[in-house]
């Protein structure tokens, strides 16, 4: 198997592939969230979480045995991936959550703020070169998701700031998995990630039952929830094995602008199932959050693109 470092540039045609699995990807993801929508009437977001976990780990079996990426598991690295799914767990199991009370479309806009936080989190912790410009534009996204939280907050009160903690959760989850990446196989990482967050699905569960909790307290499927369910595991699933293969195909930086179009294929999948559609207001909020994230790609790939030795703007690069 080559390595994707000894890959420098991709062909037209590679790229093209990126773009047309990533399109996919971005189409499916939505789907995810419908199914979690439907299921969550009536079972806990902890056991619709640990639904997902179970059928995502359980398609990743076949291509980790075949691959045979047990042997790039760092065992030693145990805790650190414990600490993934406990994030990963914590930021399914909120916007679940938000799905029982709030528009798809509307949970996955206010969502959409992860890029921007990761931005910030990347000048924090990973001493990434952060400047004004792009701060400013991180601000402006965030302006946009106030924009859509709003109404929403007087609508259903604090469930709305749960996509908020989701994209918090996922952001820090992006960039321990930066960390790891380089030393560990991607479909590895997805195994274990889907193993520890149905572990800790389990335990909330264990401890949840009988407290009539609808978070926790697990119920047992009827009729078509489990329709539902398989149907959350089966798209993430297939979401995330176009998105793999997308990034193997095209670059990052090429792929990156596509994930704006989720909103779009949400919105049309929520207002096709739920009859739900953003007002004037909301559609305000989900341009500034798409304008805030599609400027720091620029950027990044603007300077990304300098050769090595041009340090001098580099470094200074906002």
């Amino acid at each position: 198997m080559s390595s994707s470092s000894s890959r420098t540039v991709s062909s037209a045609s590679e790229v093209t592939t990126g773009l047309a699995l990533m399109f996919l990807s971005v189409m499916v993801s939505p789907l995810i969230d419908v199914f979690s929508k439907l299921a969550v009437v009536t079972i806990p977001s902890a056991e619709v979480t640990a639904a997902r976990f179970a059928i995502q780990a359980l398609c990743m079996l076949p291509i980790v045995l075949w691959r045979r990426s047990f042997t790039d598991f760092s065992w030693s690295q145990s805790l650190f991936h414990a600490i993934r799914g406990a994030i990963i767990t914590v930021s399914m199991i909120s916007f679940v959550t938000t799905l029982k009370y709030m528009a798809v479309a509307d949970a996955i806009a206010i969502f959409f703020v992860e890029p921007i936080i990761v931005t910030i989190f990347g000048g924090i912790f990973l001493k990434e070169t952060i400047g004004w410009r792009r701060y400013t534009a991180c601000g402006v996204g965030f302006f946009g998701a106030m924009l859509i939280i709003q109404p929403s907050f007087e609508e259903v009160g604090y469930v709305a700031l749960l996509p908020v903690l989701s994209a918090l959760c996922i952001a820090t989850f992006v960039l321990m998995t930066r960390v790891l990446s380089h030393r560990e196989d991607p479909w590895a990482m997805q195994f274990q990630m889907g193993i520890w967050g149905l572990l800790f699905c389990a335990i909330l569960l264990f401890f949840g039952e009988g407290t009539g909790s609808d978070l926790l307290d697990p119920v047992m499927p009827q009729g078509n929830v489990w329709f539902y369910l398989a149907g959350v595991g089966a798209t993430a699933a297939t979401a995330g094995i176009f998105g793999v293969y997308a990034y193997r195909a095209a670059p990052a930086s090429t792929l990156a602008p596509l994930q704006y179009f989720e909103i779009v294929s949400a919105t049309i999948f929520a207002w096709l199932v739920f009859g739900d559609f953003p007002n004037a207001v909301k559609w305000l909020g989900i341009m500034i959050i798409m304008a805030s994230g599609f400027y720091i790609l620029w950027r990044e790939r603007r300077f990304a693109s300098r050769p090595v030795s041009d340090t001098s703007e580099a470094t200074l690069a906002p």
